[in-house]
């Protein structure tokens, strides 16, 4: 049976709190105890979109078997400068992104003179070009490649090499300008071309802060290379979340309102100084919103189960998140949002209230939808 297998690829430079995080999200992977597979490797984790409505209608339908929706984490070794020149593990960490959907940064935003840095300076904005700098370089390097080897073929005027060798020199100009290829302006077209390139810099990125408890954090003393760093993010319209890796790894086995207790005893607090909540589920759930994912459900007494689809697609292709077969065999589904299903207290109910829709091949599914397909 398919499913959508999405994966976001966890970089960094050494000792900022990669290897500690990727431990608590797989901790939280080995929860998802109906996937036969919590970690496809040491390297994989399988973790567990967290979402209360799939528990709420597990609840409602009395089900025997709850499958929530999943995304891979992929720990990928510790970046440094040079990288794309082949310094320290160099192409095999450059390679190791190219596979994943989407990257996550992590950053170092404390002080702690016993974990050293590679720079031996905390200067978060400056990882953050360094990093960016490497992934720039190597996909300059890309494009170039291509752009030479199409240049023979745009003079015999073939209609999509011109559009390609059109769209990979808008990208050239703006990786030239030390920016990433994901802020050039492009149409939809010259996106779907740019895609076959797989570059680097295309991909979306989210920034995970990683603070620690004990340490002397940026955020918490409105240091000016955080206020610098905040800025950058803001002005470029970058996602980022605030974690603290070691808390969270620390409190993987936790669940509830013991986790929350033990969280503040730690120490784990935000910006304004007041106890943070679980940062682990709000880089899963950013992780997913930034790839374009929605969930759609399906629920009975059997099994209660959240499916993952691209934001935008239709009743028919959003069944193949259940079966390839889905698509053509399609003939309507039975439609209702989780949130009124619940509100009537029953699937009779829910239908004599009129709240259970019959939608057709045209039907663009939403985020929270219960479907059931006829086929």
């Amino acid at each position: 049976m398919p499913f959508m297998s999405l994966s976001i690829g966890i970089v960094g430079l050494p000792n900022v709190g990669k290897s500690t995080l990727f431990n608590a999200l797989t901790k939280k992977g080995v929860l998802a105890a109906n996937y036969p597979f919590a970690t496809i490797d040491p390297s994989v984790g399988v973790v567990p979109v967290p979402d209360d409505r799939l528990h709420k209608l597990a609840g409602f339908s009395k089900t025997q078997n709850t499958i929530p929706a999943i995304i891979e984490f992929v720990d990928i070794a510790g970046l440094v400068k040079g990288a794309s020149a082949g310094e320290g593990l160099g192409n095999k960490f450059l390679t190791n992104i190219r596979e994943t959907d989407a990257i996550l940064q992590i950053v170092r935003i404390f002080e702690d003179g016993s974990i050293i840095h590679v720079d031996n300076k905390i200067d978060p904005l400056s990882d953050i070009e360094v990093i960016n700098l490497e992934l720039i370089i190597a996909d300059q390097e890309t494009v170039s490649k291509r752009l030479g080897n199409l240049e023979r073929e745009v003079k015999k005027g073939d209609k999509k090499i011109i559009a390609e060798h059109e769209a990979i020199k808008k990208v050239d100009a703006v990786l030239s300008q030390g920016k990433l290829a994901s802020k050039t302006e492009l149409t939809e077209d010259e996106r779907v071309i740019m895609k076959q390139l797989n570059l680097l810099t295309m991909k979306p990125i989210l920034y995970g802060l990683n603070k620690k408890s004990g340490g002397v954090n940026l955020d918490e003393t409105k240091d000016e290379r955080y206020q610098k760093l905040i800025k950058f993010l803001v002005e470029n319209n970058e996602s980022y979340v605030i974690i603290d890796a070691k808390i969270e790894d620390e409190l993987k086995d936790l669940v509830g309102e013991e986790k929350e207790m033990f969280r503040t005893e730690l120490g784990g607090k935000g910006a304004d100084g007041e106890a943070m909540h679980d940062g682990i589920d709000d880089l899963i759930k950013k992780g997913y919103e930034m790839l374009g994912l929605i969930t759609y459900f399906t629920t009975g007494e059997k099994e209660t189960r959240a499916w993952t689809i691209k934001k935008g697609w239709t009743a028919p292709l959003a069944g193949t998140a259940i079966h390839g077969d889905f698509k053509d065999k399609f003939i309507r589904a039975e439609v209702v949002f989780w949130s009124d299903l619940l509100g009537a207290g029953s699937y009779g109910s829910a239908r004599e209230k009129g709240l259970v829709r019959t939608e057709g091949k045209e039907y663009v599914v939403k985020d929270g939808d219960v479907m059931e397909f006829k086929i």
